[in-house]
């Protein structure tokens, strides 16, 4: 929604493991939410926090909403839940909406179609975020090489 937790910590996951398959320099990467309310503040700090324990840096990253341009320029524009997916849709130029997708479709095996968003919880909410994002991204990661 704001891009300051579980967006920035699939874009940090993602970054990394593509990083470690060999395939950053072919795979372009990005966040953003579908609201305006932190653009340009850095991921939430237990975001952060919690993704640096597990090796992933968020630091760099800043916050910033998603724009119609996002269709053309990415091959793939991921929502992490059904609310989200459908604000996406609302910008989707018709002939793009192929390529708006939830983020868990790519890690069928964890039972979820939606990441649950942690602000308002606590620590087990974030390393559920972990959980779910690395098991995706594993997935997509998986698919992109096919």
């Amino acid at each position: 929604m704001g891009n300051i937790c579980r967006s920035p910590t699939a874009e940090g996951v993602m970054r990394a493991k593509l990083a470690a398959a060999g395939l950053a320099s072919q795979v372009e990467v990005d966040s953003a939410g579908t609201h305006a309310y932190h653009v340009g503040e850095p991921p939430d700090e237990r975001s952060q926090a919690h993704a640096l324990r597990r090796g992933y840096d968020l630091s760099a990253q800043r916050a910033r909403q998603l724009v119609a341009d996002d269709f053309t320029r990415f091959d793939l524009v991921l929502g992490m839940d059904a609310d989200n997916l459908s604000r996406a849709a609302k910008l989707c130029p018709p002939g793009a909406r192929h390529r708006l997708k939830l983020l868990l479709d790519y890690a069928p095996q964890t039972g979820k179609r939606h990441v649950p968003d942690p602000y308002y919880g606590g620590d087990a909410g974030f390393e559920e975020v972990l959980d779910l994002v690395e098991a995706a991204c594993d997935g997509l990661i998986a698919t992109l090489r096919r």
